[in-house]
C-alpha cells in the first residue's frame, strides 16, 4: 500500500506555513501587516530589541514591543492582539488580515499561529535569507537606526527605552515617505478606533523592561 501510495498521511496537529512570494504593498490599510524586529546597541555594550508590526499601505507602525532581553512568541501575540485592538477595536479583525513575518521561532511556534486564526490574522511567512521579500518591514528598519538611533545618544538600555515612544511617534506623525506622496503614515492612514500610548515607568539600563503596545513593564534583572 504504501508503494501504491494508498496510505492516508500521519495526522499532525502543526498547521502548514504559509510563504509569501508575491508583492508586499498592499492596495489598502488593514489588508496586509508585516512585522520584523532590530537591535539597537547601546554604548555600553547593552543591546535593545524591538519588535513592530506595521501596515504595508499605509506604513503607520501600529504597535511595538521593545526589551532587553530577547523576543518572545508571548510578545508578539501580544503584538498582535494590540494590532487588532489600535486598527479594529475589537479582539478579532473584522476580514482577514494577512500578517507577514520572518520563519523566526516568536513568529513560527504552534501558540502563535493558532493565536492569529483566533484574532483572524492569516499568517504568512517570507522566504528563508530573503529579507528584501519583506521590504516595508527592512525600509522602516533603515529608517529607524539612520534617522533615529544614530543621531541620538544611547549610553545605556534605559536611555534608549525611553525614547523609543518618541521616534515612532515622530515616525508615524511627521516622517515623510516617498511612497506616500512624501506624506507622514497617519496623515495617509485610515483613522484608529483605539490608539494606544506608549510609555515607559522607569528602571534601570540592567533590568529587563518590556514595553508592549500601550504598556511598559519592568522585570527584575
Amino acid at each position: 500500500m504504501a508503494q501504491g501510495q494508498l496510505l492516508l498521511e500521519r495526522h499532525t496537529t502543526q498547521r502548514p506555513i504559509r510563504a509569501h512570494k508575491g508583492r508586499v504593498i498592499a492596495w489598502a490599510s488593514n489588508l496586509r501587516w508585516s512585522s520584523d524586529g532590530l537591535e539597537v546597541p547601546c554604548w555600553n555594550g547593552e543591546v535593545v530589541r524591538l519588535a513592530f508590526a506595521i501596515d504595508t499601505h499605509d506604513r503607520e507602525i501600529m504597535a511595538w514591543v521593545a526589551t532587553t532581553d530577547g523576543i518572545s512568541g508571548e510578545m508578539i501575540r501580544d503584538l498582535m492582539l494590540a494590532c487588532v485592538e489600535r486598527r479594529f477595536a475589537a479582539l478579532r479583525a473584522p476580514h482577514p488580515v494577512q500578517w507577514l513575518a520572518d520563519n523566526g521561532s516568536a513568529y513560527a511556534a504552534h501558540d502563535t499561529r493558532d493565536f492569529a486564526v483566533a484574532l483572524n490574522l492569516v499568517a504568512c511567512f517570507t522566504l528563508v535569507r530573503s529579507p528584501e521579500s519583506n521590504g516595508v518591514s527592512e525600509a522602516f528598519v533603515k529608517t529607524l537606526k539612520r534617522d533615529y538611533a544614530r543621531i541620538n545618544p544611547r549610553p545605556d538600555a534605559a536611555t534608549v527605552l525611553q525614547q523609543l515612544p518618541a521616534w515612532i511617534e515622530d515616525y508615524n506623525e511627521a516622517h515623510p515617505h516617498k511612497g506616500l506622496r512624501m506624506r507622514s503614515p497617519v496623515s495617509s492612514s485610515t483613522p484608529s478606533l483605539n490608539q494606544p500610548r506608549v510609555r515607559f515607568d522607569g528602571g534601570n539600563s540592567t533590568a529587563q523592561v518590556d514595553c508592549v503596545g500601550g504598556r511598559a513593564t519592568r522585570r527584575a534583572g
